[in-house]
């Protein structure tokens, strides 16, 4: 396995930034509503291929596979796939090195194809939509999911990223009615995280909750499902 040169090294430092994250209180609870939100669109099934495209450490593909499925996880960092690769054991696992945009897959080859957090760096979202469908299988579920363009964390993420020069100055948040207009076939779309870094854990509880009740568009986690037809 050869290692990418290029765009690939932006994330290369970003493996224990992006553990340590949910490890704290809030990243635990950011975890574990990004997590709900992607099980319940995604429904991945025992013994169900899935391509996991962007998995970086892996924090989302180990809910994946405890649900049976046996999952690829794809990512451009390979520092990021070894952490997963040593997180992740006992279980259908492999990692490969690839690109979103050219995924080293024929068509109809996954039940499931998942992407999380990845399209922020990708301009042309409708080819990197195309491409996950074309790996997947007909009748089979296509899941994206991105920061929010319309949440607060996504102007703090610019306004933060601006100043440090960071990753994510040149990121590209969507809303989503932008991120299901990317695909060719209609689809669903919900949101999670409806509190902000600095709320208090436990009232971030509570305000998750009334935000799933009022089904609002603006948490921080957009996800959009779709069916290859």
């Amino acid at each position: 396995m050869k290692e990418q040169k290029g765009k690939g090294q932006l994330f290369d430092d970003w493996a224990d930034k992006y553990n340590s994250w949910f490890t704290t209180s809030i990243g635990a609870l950011v975890r574990k509503y990004e997590s709900e939100l992607l099980l319940e669109l995604l429904t991945p099934e025992p013994g169900e291929n899935i391509l996991d495209v962007g998995c970086g450490t892996g924090v989302f593909t180990m809910d994946f596979l405890q649900k049976g499925s046996k999952v690829i996880g794809l990512d451009i960092s390979l520092p990021m796939l070894r952490v997963a690769s040593e997180k992740i054991r006992g279980y259908w696992f492999k990692i490969i090195l690839g690109d979103l945009l050219d995924l080293p897959f024929p068509e109809n080859t996954f039940n499931r194809v998942v992407s999380v957090t990845a399209l922020e760096f990708i301009e042309d979202g409708e080819l990197a939509i195309r491409e996950l469908f074309r790996v997947t299988k007909k009748g089979g579920c296509i899941v994206g999911a991105t920061l929010n363009s319309l949440s607060p964390w996504a102007v703090r993420r610019k306004e933060e990223a601006d100043k440090k020069q960071s990753l994510f100055a040149k990121a590209i948040f969507r809303s989503p009615a932008e991120l299901l207009s990317l695909a060719p076939v209609a689809g669903t779309v919900r949101t999670a995280v409806h509190f902000q870094k600095d709320d208090d854990p436990q009232e971030a509880v509570e305000l998750e909750k009334e935000g799933q009740k009022r089904n609002l568009n603006t948490g921080a986690f957009v996800a959009a499902r779709w069916i290859k037809t």
